[in-house]
């Protein structure tokens, strides 16, 4: 299984801070954004990963990661262009899938909880691909699955339906047997130019394999397209840190936990952390 995280977009709804850098590169209280979905890929064994941004931002995200080796990672890194859509994100990933499965997930989205859906959908290697459903209040704001009322099953995915006929979106994690690099090369663009998310799932929905798995309660999916959505995030992650003494999305905690690194290896990265709390952080988890 392959990873790819999508880190474009013009983040327009953030400037002016989004002038100086990608969204993705924002604060979320002690650690860049793009943390987050970068441990969920590292927390479902996901070793090999794929940064798709601007051609301004990759060399910030090459000094973030380097070559991930440190993590017990590879990770490489495309350009795209401008941003035109999320699909095309397997069109520039062509080389790096390979003959694997992949898994993309949305540079800005975070989540926090119980994530075994997403484990389990890594590990089935049955053909077809795997959605995951979230309930929202506001579901014009989104790609929506809509559901037989009588199997259950997924019948349609409509994109910010004005009218809705079901309250769960589809948050920007997904899971995709090898065929999808060839759906997404038969894409056309959508009237906004872009190659489309929702057409890929649409793909396979047509034949009959798409999974949808409802996240019930226990997991936040939170937004971060606007300031106040941000700030909303940092808080929330600065209250849990605080009040458990645990740091959330902390990468080299993550990766000598899973075993990619080992204990000398993860004592010899946090010493080369400048002195802060979070070196302090991590010499406390070497030491328990």
């Amino acid at each position: 299984m392959k990873g790819i995280i999508l880190a474009g977009g013009s983040g327009s709804r953030l400037y002016p801070i989004t002038k100086l850098y990608s969204k993705q590169l924002a604060i979320i209280y002690d650690k860049p954004l793009i943390y987050y979905p970068l441990s969920i890929m590292m927390l479902a064994g996901i070793r090999e990963i794929l940064i798709i941004s601007n051609e301004e931002t990759i060399p910030l995200y090459k000094k973030l990661f380097g070559t991930g080796s440190h993590l017990g990672l590879s990770v490489s890194y495309t350009v795209q262009k401008a941003p035109n859509g999320i699909a095309e994100s397997f069109i520039l990933g062509e080389d790096f899938i390979g003959k694997d499965r992949v898994s993309l997930i949305l540079g800005d989205n975070i989540f926090y909880g119980k994530m075994n859906f997403f484990y389990s959908a890594v590990e089935n290697e049955e053909p077809g691909a795997t959605i995951f459903a979230y309930q929202v209040k506001d579901p014009q704001r989104y790609g929506i699955v809509e559901f037989d009322s009588a199997t259950g099953k997924p019948a349609a995915i409509v994109e910010k339906p004005k009218h809705p006929k079901s309250n769960y979106a589809v948050p920007g994690l997904y899971v995709y047997d090898n065929r999808v690099v060839e759906i997404a090369k038969g894409l056309k663009p959508s009237a906004r130019g872009e190659l489309e998310i929702t057409d890929v799932n649409k793909a396979y929905l047509d034949m009959g394999e798409l999974r949808v798995e409802k996240i019930g309660r226990g997991l936040a999916w939170l937004d971060t397209g606007t300031p106040e959505a941000l700030l909303q995030a940092s808080n929330f992650f600065g209250v849990i840190e605080d009040r458990q003494g645990l740091k959330v999305a902390c990468i080299e905690e993550i990766a000598y936990n899973k075993g990619f690194i080992s204990l000398k290896e993860f004592k010899e990265l946090a010493g080369t952390i400048p002195d802060s709390l979070y070196k302090d952080y991590l010499l406390r988890v070497a030491e328990e």
